[in-house]
């Protein structure tokens, strides 16, 4: 099943893109954190807001099974229970404001870590660092970054869980704002992961930042430069 999506080419988005509802209340929260003249604290409130609502969706793709419980009257209800275990695994550092809205959806989650950043030499992603659990080759995984621009560090991101043992198809990448040519650049090396996305914006300019975007999302959340 395809969505609906203005600024992405032909109007509809990759089967396993997922766009969040557009409903006046996410509207009006992405316009607050699109704006330049709304403080930190707005900023950090509305953003966690639509994180929550991230990782919400995000859950909705990992799979369940049947279980029948005995509810406080005595009677059974046949219900579903999420199956395997989950790792959030944000990427350093704009992706570490999302482990509150995961930790607050996941009770006693694991979360990893890994650290991408670009070589001004050759302009590539390279991996710093990562910790991730032991046993995450085990996990559904959902990897946390609030902006997906070019994809550089997605992709490299995606490749080190690989590397560890993930299934391709275990992991879910959350973020708040996806460009068309960052989908299309994660989806072409990786058809089989999920995206989730808060909403699409046209492209990039010149600096490769996100048009009309809402800026540096680390800088304005965290509240201090690289």
């Amino acid at each position: 099943m395809t969505t609906a999506c203005a600024n992405y080419p032909g109007g509809q988005l990759p089967s396993n893109v997922h766009l969040l509802a557009q409903t006046p209340q996410l509207r009006a929260l992405m316009t607050m954190i699109r704006d330049t003249n709304t403080n930190r604290n707005d900023f950090i409130f509305y953003s966690d807001r639509i994180i929550r609502l991230l990782v919400e969706e995000g859950l909705n793709y990992l799979p369940l099974v049947e279980q029948q419980i005995e509810t406080p009257t005595g009677l059974p209800y046949h219900g579903v229970a999420f199956q395997g275990k989950i790792c959030g695994v944000p990427i350093i550092r704009a992706g570490e404001a999302m482990e509150k809205g995961l930790r607050e959806c996941c009770k006693g989650v694991r979360i990893g870590k890994i650290l991408i950043q670009r070589n001004e030499e050759t302009a590539q992603p390279e991996l710093y660092y990562s910790k991730l659990p032991s046993d995450i080759a085990e996990r559904y995984v959902l990897l946390l970054d609030p902006m997906l621009a070019t994809g550089g560090s997605a992709i490299k991101a995606i490749e080190v869980l690989l590397e560890t043992g993930v299934h391709e198809d275990r992991i879910v990448f959350l973020n708040l704002l996806a460009v068309p040519d960052g989908i299309d650049a994660v989806l072409a090396r990786f058809p089989k992961l999920r995206i989730v996305t808060a909403d699409v914006d046209p492209g990039l300019n010149d600096k490769k930042f996100i048009v009309p975007g809402l800026g540096d999302f680390g800088d304005r959340y965290f509240g201090s430069s690289h």
